[in-house]
């Protein structure tokens, strides 16, 4: 998905890259949330200015509950939401040159090429907000050919929060959902059921929201974000996503406050 890096570089020079991290000895240690656990202290890059905006990835397969621990990182700790998906509408609809290209393959039925998205992303994250009060990228990169890539830019993640849920429950929120036309609610007919009879009544369900494609996205996310967590290394920090959202987002807090504690301990 990607190209134009000019503006990214310049915004972007004082950020550490691997190779420099590795040379001063940088570790980060990796984090699982697992029931009943603690979490470890996460430790900063030594090369990472104390100060600066953190720089933080989130993925989960759909239905992992991401887009609730996205609104409550964003409401905390005031980072810049950045969805590729919301980011590619904005831009076609601004008519940029990003996003002229993008609208030719769109209107095709075409995938957006990597080299296009990527210079979408290291615009936007190169804009004056994102690097005042750092940036929260939602579900990418989604593969380690978007890491790749991205690297190229210079943007590299300091923490990548990976929500872990197991297939089988995946499945269960996913056949379980159902909309409301009229108000465009969601509800779920076992963890959130309508209020009445007459809403009920009206809901419908998605004609992708079936267990085979529920697998088959699931699949297809495990497969693709496994090299991006190998490239990441200790970055990744698994989140245990099969609990309440309120409990799920109690790790990410902790595991967030730990990473920024530690910047100002080196």
């Amino acid at each position: 998905f990607f190209f134009l890096w000019n503006n990214f570089m310049m915004a972007s020079q004082s950020r550490p890259r691997p190779r420099a991290r590795a040379r001063l000895g940088a570790r980060v240690s990796r984090v699982t949330a697992a029931r009943g656990s603690s979490l470890r202290a996460v430790r900063a890059p030594l090369a990472v200015c104390a100060s600066s905006p953190m720089q933080v990835s989130i993925a989960g397969a759909p239905a992992s509950g991401k887009g609730t621990q996205c609104a409550s990182i964003v409401r905390d700790f005031g980072l810049v939401h950045v969805s590729v998906g919301d980011l590619l509408r904005a831009e076609v609809a601004a008519g940029t040159e990003n996003g002229k290209q993008a609208k030719e393959y769109m209107d095709r039925g075409d995938l957006v090429p990597n080299e296009v998205v990527v210079g979408m992303v290291a615009s936007r994250l190169s804009a004056e907000d994102c690097v005042e009060n750092g940036w929260l990228l939602d579900g990418y990169p989604r593969s380690e050919d978007q890491a790749t890539a991205l690297a190229s830019t210079g943007i590299e993640p300091e923490l990548f929060l990976l929500l872990d849920v197991p297939e089988d429950i995946l499945v269960e929120r996913v056949t379980g959902r159902r909309l409301d036309p009229e108000t465009g609610d969601i509800y779920h007919m076992k963890f959130k059921p309508p209020p009445s009879e007459e809403i009920a009544a009206r809901l419908t369900t998605r004609s992708d929201d079936t267990e085979e494609a529920c697998r088959h996205r699931y699949k297809v996310f495990t497969e693709q974000t496994e090299p991006v967590m190998r490239r990441y290394g200790d970055a990744v920090v698994r989140i245990d996503g099969d609990r309440a959202p309120d409990d799920v987002y109690e790790d990410i807090a902790s595991t967030i406050k730990s990473y920024k504690e530690s910047r100002v301990a080196a």
